[in-house]
């Protein structure tokens, strides 16, 4: 009988090191085949942890933001655009309304867009652009948009092949926020100060040819066709086939469908063994999510009995995915940074997780205090109350009464961690010190040079108790 090893029975060697700061080491990877990223952290798609602001965060940092499918597909696709939308070279299809809508529809329309400006346009020619500037001080909101808005007379626009230094250029002479590029008179596209700056206060960005923000999206398999048709059409970068237990006959071919069907990398998951590498692999998968119950709020091994501990999982895995070239990411598990070095250590090129993210700003759900101090909810996407509210929101009606739901996680409060950004910054500075302690300069050499002993629980205990000496 095998024996299983997770995060608490492992630790890494120290090796001599080439770098003279943690700072050097490169956390370049890929998330697929055909994604890449600046670090090597995922956000899981979870109700609570990942909606548009998670996404747009963890993009910004060089992440990936996963948006959850626990609900309507016009619901997820809205999601996927605030992404895209939020961060480009040239916004392609920019919102435009007619001229004989009012103000506060014109607000309306702002508000559930996430814009805050409207083209006016009429029989696809430009008429004019409606800001903030024009209703700040208005007082009738109920005049129609084209007796406030600047008319196109008086706009600044461009041709749609602009150069972006000559669109700097214009954006600076004019002193104005917003330009409209028109061919024959028509709105061909949008560039703005807002995204030049995200782009250049963002430099390791997750970003498409386009420069807009990469988003990716789960999907399961009861409605997966049309989903992904509508999230792939909304611009989604990359899908994530969710399945508790991923090696299954249905999941195969729920997969070689969406291959057949569609251009685009399919990450799946969730699996622990090499044997279900090999046939998701070999049925057409970009990537590969570990993790059979490791997370604390997945109760599927105290439930069925299985599962295999991440560190053998991964090791386990990433032999067959290596072979193909596909990455693998490890989902779940972590609770330390020193916990993400192990993983990519072992073979992982990213990590998956709710846990480190849930809590934070950017997580979906209100701030509560209990007992003097701030929380947020973080619900396991197999628990009953995560099934409960999907009930409720699928019927539009509440549910006093107990629903029969077969349960496999847990809901539960989790410390308010302030923004994302930190926790990022704290996970990438551990693992700059594995990548270090490794003997290593990339994640490459340090999956390469990584050489684990497995301790004793009074080795981790050790372990444990420097740490906090050290937090004191």
């Amino acid at each position: 009988m095998e024996t299983g090893l997770t995060f608490a029975d492992v630790l890494l060697v120290p090796k001599r090191t080439p770098l003279n700061s943690r700072s050097e080491a490169d956390t370049k990877t890929r998330f697929t085949r055909n994604i890449p990223l600046h670090i090597p952290l995922v956000s899981s798609n979870m109700a609570t942890v990942t909606e548009y602001r998670m996404a747009i965060a963890m993009a910004r940092e060089g992440g990936l933001g996963i948006i959850h499918q626990f609900n309507t597909i016009e619901e997820q696709v809205a999601e996927v655009k605030k992404v895209k939308r939020s961060t480009s070279y040239v916004i392609e299809d920019p919102i435009t309304v007619p001229p004989h809508i009012t103000i506060k529809e014109a607000i309306e329309t702002m508000n559930k867009t996430g814009v805050t400006s409207l083209l006016v346009s009429e029989n696809k020619q430009l008429k004019g652009i409606f800001t903030h500037r024009d209703y700040l001080f208005e007082q009738d909101d109920l005049k129609l948009i084209s007796a406030v808005m600047t008319p196109f007379e008086k706009m600044i626009t461009a041709n749609p092949h602009i150069e972006m230094t000559e669109a700097k250029r214009i954006l600076h002479e004019h002193r104005i926020e917003k330009l409209p590029l028109i061919e024959n008179g028509e709105v061909r596209g949008l560039i703005t100060t807002k995204d030049i700056q995200k782009l250049e206060h963002w430099p390791h960005c997750t970003r498409d040819e386009k420069g807009r923000l990469r988003v990716g999206a789960a999907i399961g398999v009861k409605d997966s066709l049309e989903r992904a048709h509508a999230l792939i059409k909304s611009g989604v970068d990359v899908l994530v086939l969710d399945v508790a237990h991923a090696h299954s006959d249905l999941v195969i071919e729920t997969l070689k469908a969406l291959k057949a069907n569609f251009q685009i990398d399919i990450m799946v998951g969730n699996i622990a063994t090499a044997n279900a590498a090999r046939d998701l692999i070999e049925a057409g998968a970009d990537g590969l999510k570990i993790g059979i119950g490791p997370s604390p709020v997945c109760t599927t091994r105290i439930i069925s009995g299985s599962g295999v501990p991440q560190i053998s999982a991964i090791i386990d895995v990433v032999k067959i995915a290596n072979q193909y070239n596909i990455p693998i990411t490890a989902d779940g598990g972590m609770k330390y940074p020193g916990d993400v070095a192990k993983a990519i250590a072992a073979g992982a090129s990213t990590i998956y997780s709710g846990n480190f993210f849930a809590g934070t700003d950017e997580a979906p759900g209100v701030i509560m205090m209990k007992d003097g101090k701030r929380y947020k909810r973080y619900m396991g996407s197999a628990s009953y109350d995560s099934g409960h509210e999907r009930n409720e929101h699928a019927n539009k009606k509440k549910v006093r009464e107990r629903l029969d739901i077969f349960v496999e996680g847990v809901s539960t409060l989790v410390d308010y961690k302030g923004p994302v950004e930190d926790v990022i910054k704290s996970i990438i500075k551990g693992l700059q010190s594995g990548i270090s302690y490794c003997g290593a300069r990339t994640i490459k050499e340090m999956q390469a040079n990584a050489e684990f002993i497995k301790i004793t629980a009074a080795g981790w205990k050790e372990s444990q108790s420097r740490g906090e000496k050290l937090s004191e």
